[in-house]
């Protein structure tokens, strides 16, 4: 074994000698990255390989040397590089990928490198594993894991090692299938992305999730899911639950133990049935409902006394509440849009002059401040049931 390491390790001086392999180094951010690498490799593939040492996206990359661009399509030779070329890079400002740049030097050995026989495997595993220490400690650090828009087809074994040190993971827009038992581990996470992945109900760890006793933000999403398990009223931290664009069809009354959920969005849903727990409820701030299935609304919502706003557009509803302006005496937003409810109904509800103030009010108060979606006040507002 020893002497075929060093035949290698030969080899690959060999081809550094005859023009196969050459060492640049790219300066980026006051420190040196060496890489080695195929003359004949263009500018678009350095770019994408550095992006693992730097974090930084290959469109917002720029490589100089000797005061040249190298463009995507140049190859190194094009530009005379040799062994030792000195390379600055600079990146554009906002087009970091995941958790920013890098801290820690590294040496880069490009992926094709494998499919020439003289490369020493042992020397890419060791890059590799030099990136992921670097990877974790900065976790551990900051205590984010920023993994979105990484291909992900799972969680890396990285997270998990991480342990107690995380309190944010964000993996949205990923390929991920699986949410395993073993994010109980992370016992000091307090908000959960898995936005737009694959999960489906079954491969969530509900049983897992639920001894996360410090999450605080659950957002799940643009999924898969059909069911929201009874396991949801274990998580008593969560102030915020996103569920939207998933094909849910109903909210389990288990949800009335999260006393301290202040936000509720489940839109773009198949939900034709709202449980009456959710008037236990008593920090809900805002409840997005709009576009499912629903034709009646349960009277507990008129004890979410914290309510300021209710958005049910898209819906099958023809009645609220009857208690809903009286006691929840914050509500000041209401959207009925594409609803069958009017204004003359609305009207005939007790409570109803009282918020119709605060809505009024509201509404001044975007136009003084300039913040309306739109920067004018709605005059239709009334006849479009947006309230």
């Amino acid at each position: 074994m020893e002497k075929t390491a060093e035949l290698e390790e030969n080899a690959i001086a060999g081809s550094k000698q005859t023009g196969a392999i050459i060492t640049i180094v790219v300066k980026f951010g006051g420190r040196s990255i060496s890489v080695s690498i195929s003359p004949d490799s263009t500018g678009s593939d350095l770019k994408s390989h550095l992006q693992r040492l730097t974090n930084v996206l290959p469109r917002g990359q720029k490589l100089i040397y000797k005061g040249k661009v190298l463009t995507d399509n140049m190859s190194l030779k094009a530009l005379q590089m040799t062994d030792g070329s000195k390379v600055m890079l600079v990146a554009s400002q906002g087009l970091h990928q995941g958790d920013g740049p890098s801290t820690k030097k590294a040496t880069l050995v490009m992926d094709n490198l494998r499919t020439i026989p003289h490369v020493h495997q042992n020397q890419i595993n060791h890059e590799t594993l030099t990136i992921e220490k670097a990877r974790r400690e900065r976790w551990k650090l900051i205590g984010v894991a920023a993994l979105s828009e990484c291909h992900l087809k799972a969680v890396p074994d990285d997270v998990w090692d991480c342990g107690l040190s995380i309190r944010v993971l964000e993996m949205s827009t990923n390929l991920i299938q699986e949410l395993p038992a073993k994010v109980s581990s992370l016992k000091s996470l307090t908000k959960l992305y898995l936005n737009a992945n694959d999960l489906s109900d079954k491969s969530i760890s509900w049983d897992g999730l639920s001894h996360l006793k410090s999450l605080k933000v659950l957002s799940l999403n643009q999924n898969n899911l059909t069911t929201l398990p009874p396991a949801v009223g274990k998580l008593i931290s969560l102030s915020q639950l996103h569920i939207a664009k998933n094909m849910l069809t109903c909210l389990p009354d288990e949800l009335g133990c999260l006393n301290q959920l202040q936000v509720l969005k489940a839109g773009n849903n198949r939900i034709s049935l709202i449980p009456a727990g959710i008037g236990s409820c008593s920090s809900l701030i805002e409840i997005d409902l709009s576009s499912n299935l629903l034709t009646e609304l349960p009277e507990t919502l008129g004890k979410l006394r914290n309510l300021k706003g209710l958005y049910l557009s898209n819906n099958g509803l023809n009645s609220l509440p009857s208690t809903l302006f009286k006691m929840c005496t914050q509500l000041s937003t209401l959207d009925l849009h594409r609803t069958e409810i009017t204004n003359d109904f609305l009207r005939q509800i007790e409570g109803w002059e009282n918020f119709d103030e605060r809505r009024r009010l509201k509404h001044q108060k975007q136009l003084d401040f300039h913040v309306g979606s739109s920067g004018a006040f709605d005059e239709g507002a009334d006849d479009d049931n947006w309230l």
